[in-house]
């Protein structure tokens, strides 16, 4: 057997001959096996570096129990890679570690919010609930001292930390929702600058210029990439976005998740174990979880669940709520609406899902089919729409960065009456959104539905005066925006939806 260039080549029993087929010696380490044994040297190191960096992480983790209810109630344990899961995110609002009371090691829920994964590894769910949430509060008994602590028939959702941890906590939503939690998850303020430091910033976008004296944070108008202090102040203003409560903080902590999702799914991050491990050990080291979750096989199971969801179906809700009417400065359950969403996932249904519309009647007029080159529907009177259009002040801000976009739909709302459009050029936004000045609040829905919008790009504004359409480059072309989010009376975003805080 020759090769060309007078290269080495193998006789039929392996044994090495040189140029011409001569023996090199029938003494040495054939070369399949010296590779072989290089491989298994090589996976040895590998296997070795793997067991000694999870015996590390694991050591990072505290862990408490799961579930400190008083009344008894065995958890049933679940597979993390086939069952539905329900996992509750607390994030604490404990000094620890950052210049306050070290012996503050509980604190208050700063953030509840409850994930679930399908069993079908299709969806997520995360549903937020306000801190200022009134709740029936269950009896937990605290695992340090033993002492129980009092059932409450109403009390603040976020106090229940105090009552024993994370622990009561869990039995206080499983109380509400009717779910059981199978695991939790605490992190406290180091957590969250760690983990935005660890990933190489995460984008957001606001409408107008953060200057927030409470919380620290600074930010101009438009996107930005923020970590560490400033992603803290991000999720905990108050005074930044909204009225001040907590309904536009929970909106600015679900538009973070969802930027944060696109970015770890773009970068391929859940398929890239380094990177995912330098992640795992910065954020292990402020994480607290439930003594079922400690092993880091499982919380690797969780990366594996993730990888694959759809951004779009991964869903950011709020709890539907009410004002307290004791205490219009708190909130209760909007109860019907509540148990919808409870329902949905206990039966493990998909909250992104559009809601079937019924069959067309058999008596349907003709009109009611027509064809694609058939007239367009009439647009709807003053007397259907409730209101007459011409009397509704209403600019375009064009904010898309197409230089014609803002006449584009300007003329859209003149065909549709609204003959007070105008138009103005706005700083570049990601996020199309319909602002609702006071006195227009039954006038937006129309409007947002006439370009499709969902639910979370129509926002409330005292500034405002009429109707402000902020085009994005998310709206670039068309006269309908296609973005699917999530479905009935829930207020909220996907993981694939832009959105800018205001």
């Amino acid at each position: 057997m020759s090769v060309p260039g007078g290269g080495q080549t193998s006789s039929p029993d392996g044994i090495r001959l040189g140029a011409g087929g001569r023996h090199l010696g029938r003494g040495r380490v054939p070369v399949l096996q010296i590779v072989a044994i290089s491989l298994v040297a090589v996976l040895v190191a590998v296997v070795g570096f793997v067991a000694l960096s999870v015996v590390r992480l694991q050591g990072n983790v505290a862990t408490q129990p799961l579930n400190l209810s008083t009344d008894g109630e065995t958890q049933l344990p679940v597979d993390l890679s086939r069952d539905p899961v329900q996992i509750l995110i607390i994030g604490s609002d404990t000094r620890a570690g950052q210049g306050g009371d070290p012996e503050d090691e509980e604190g208050q829920a700063d953030v509840m919010m409850l994930m679930t994964m399908s069993g079908d590894r299709s969806n997520v769910t995360m549903v937020s609930f306000p801190r200022d949430l009134m709740v029936p509060l269950p009896a937990c008994v605290n695992p340090g001292t033993g002492e129980s602590s009092d059932s409450m028939a109403l009390g603040q959702l976020n106090s229940s930390l105090a009552n024993g941890g994370p622990g009561c906590t869990v039995a206080a939503i499983n109380e509400v929702t009717g779910l059981q939690v199978d695991h939790f998850m605490m992190a406290d303020f180091n957590a969250v600058t760690e983990l935005s430091k660890a990933v190489g910033g995460v984008e957001v976008c606001v409408n107008q210029k953060v200057d927030d004296e409470y919380s620290g944070l600074q930010l101009p108008a438009g996107t930005s990439e923020i970590e560490g202090e400033q992603a803290l102040a991000f999720l905990r203003t108050r005074h930044s976005f909204g009225t001040g409560g907590d309904e536009g903080r929970i909106r600015a902590q679900q538009a973070f998740l969802a930027s944060l999702a696109r970015k770890i799914k773009e970068e391929g991050t859940l398929n890239n174990i380094p990177r995912l491990y330098s992640i795992a050990e910065a954020v292990t080291q402020n994480l607290t979880v439930d003594d079922g979750l400690v092993e880091i096989p499982e919380l690797l199971k969780l990366a594996g669940r993730l990888q694959d969801v759809d951004l779009g179906n991964v869903a950011f809700v709020t709890v539907p709520v009410v004002p307290y009417e004791a205490d219009t400065n708190r909130l209760v359950l909007d109860e019907d609406k509540a148990d919808d969403l409870f329902s949905a996932l206990r039966q493990d249904r998909d909250i992104t899902e559009p809601v079937e519309e019924p069959a067309p009647s058999a008596t349907a007029s003709p009109s009611s089919s027509a064809g694609p080159e058939e007239e367009p529907e009439p647009t709807e009177t003053a007397e259907e729409l409730g209101f007459d259009p011409a009397l509704v002040p209403i600019t375009v801000l064009n904010a898309s960065g197409e230089s014609d976009r803002g006449e584009e739909l300007q003329e859209v709302l003149l065909a549709e009456g609204y003959t007070q459009a105008t138009v103005a050029d706005a700083t570049d936004l990601p996020a199309t959104q319909l602002f609702v000045g006071p006195g227009y609040e039954g006038i937006g829905p129309a409007v947002a539905e006439l370009f499709g919008l969902a639910e979370v790009q129509v926002v409330p504004s005292a500034t405002t005066v009429g109707l402000e359409l902020s085009v994005g480059s998310d709206f670039t072309e068309g006269d309908v925006i296609r973005t699917e989010g999530v479905t009935g009376d829930l207020r909220g975003q996907t993981a694939a939806q832009v959105t800018c805080q205001s």
